[in-house]
């Protein structure tokens, strides 16, 4: 049964229990409730956080939704579609605030990956650019393909790093099938990027494959 946020005392209505305890204090449904600042007809916007949190199954899955795909739903439309993505995209930029990573191993390109790419449910290829000294700039999805194929644009990849100034850079994948195990065809991807790279004077640093829960390099 609904619960209207009317009917909620206010002292335990979402806005007045963070003002009053702190973000720490209030559920994932309640955070989420927030910024999508009210619901639809009969449904509040806390029964509406909890049905795209059941829907999805998980805060990563949710993160990882597409706009379109947001706004599509019943009850959330363009704004509170956006609104739902801006949030999750000054998450990640936070996270990316606090110290630039540096890009050392295969191990530190999935872990940027996971972040970026948990939860999806459609292939997408990211290019993670560097500076010089390999520190991390900037991450971009350049394609995202069907459930189980992703197209790697050669030419694509190489102008998102030259146009952020980059000189270096990793990419990453993700496996929705769940197995990281990388195909004929990634191997393949992956000999192109690496000699188109060293033409164009950039350091290719890998490519690997994430899944929600592993991953495995490729090069």
């Amino acid at each position: 049964m609904a619960v209207l946020m009317a009917a909620i005392p206010p002292h335990e209505r979402p806005r007045e229990r963070l003002l009053a305890r702190g973000a720490e204090a209030l559920t994932e449904r309640e955070l989420l409730a927030l910024i999508l600042r009210n619901g639809t007809q009969g449904v509040s916007a806390l029964d509406l956080a909890a049905e795209l949190l059941a829907d999805y199954g998980s805060l990563s899955a949710l993160a990882a939704a597409r706009p379109e795909e947001l706004a599509a739903r019943t009850g959330v439309g363009p704004a509170k579609a956006a609104a739902v993505v801006a949030a999750f995209q000054l998450g990640r930029r936070a996270d990316h605030g606090e110290e630039p990573a540096v890009l050392r191993s295969p191990a530190d390109v999935a872990r940027i990956a996971h972040r970026e790419l948990g939860g999806a449910r459609r292939e997408r290829v990211l290019v993670l650019v560097c500076d010089g000294t390999n520190r991390l700039r900037r991450t971009i999805t350049v394609s995202e393909g069907s459930v189980d194929r992703s197209l790697v644009p050669v030419r694509e990849i190489l102008n998102a790093v030259l146009r952020h100034d980059g000189r270096a850079f990793a990419l990453a994948h993700n496996h929705p099938s769940g197995n990281p195990d990388p195909s004929n065809a990634d191997r393949r991807a992956t000999e192109d990027i690496k000699a188109a790279a060293t033409v164009a004077g950039l350091r290719f640093l890998g490519h690997v494959i994430v899944t929600d829960h592993d991953w495995q390099s490729v090069s």
